[in-house]
């Protein structure tokens, strides 16, 4: 059946960062909902941002384009521009190679919802806009290191 029973799909926590990094996620969780109902040419994820948390760390991403719209509560968009603040119904959309380093983050009192949608591709660079940090994504498996290719220590 297409409809999703959120009930019973996982929910994520934690961080797929290295771990110096992998703190700044607490309060996050997510749910692949996209997954969950077989899709396999995008993902989409339902984010859940606690009071503080943060969506990720402020990226792009070279070759997969994202979107997302508000479900709940009052949000924040950091970008390049600045910050905007988002309600339920707002939606953003980040395009491939665009340079426009992002992040979600709540500054309420109350959680905070979002759905992401987002490009499936075989390879993936992410790049980190405030940290030394870029991710290659390649098989399925993450390598995080600084800019240059070094290890991120």
């Amino acid at each position: 059946m297409p409809k999703i029973d959120l009930s019973q799909v996982p929910v994520r926590t934690g961080s797929s960062y290295p771990a110096k990094y992998s703190d700044r996620m607490a309060g996050r969780s997510g749910q692949g909902v996209g997954d969950a109902g077989g899709l396999t040419q995008f993902g989409a994820n339902l984010v859940r941002l606690a009071p503080g948390a943060l969506s990720s760390l402020r990226h792009w991403h070279e070759k997969q384009d994202e979107f997302l719209i508000v479900t709940e509560g009052a949000l924040t968009l950091i970008d390049d521009t600045g910050e905007t603040p988002l309600v339920p119904g707002d939606c953003c959309a980040f395009p491939a190679n665009d340079g426009n380093g992002h992040h979600i983050v709540n500054r309420s009192d109350r959680d905070g919802v979002f759905l992401v949608v987002g490009t499936r591709t075989e390879t993936e660079t992410g790049w980190y806009s405030d940290i030394d940090m870029k991710v290659e994504v390649a098989g399925g498996k993450m390598r995080f290191t600084r800019k240059d290719g070094s290890d991120v220590g």
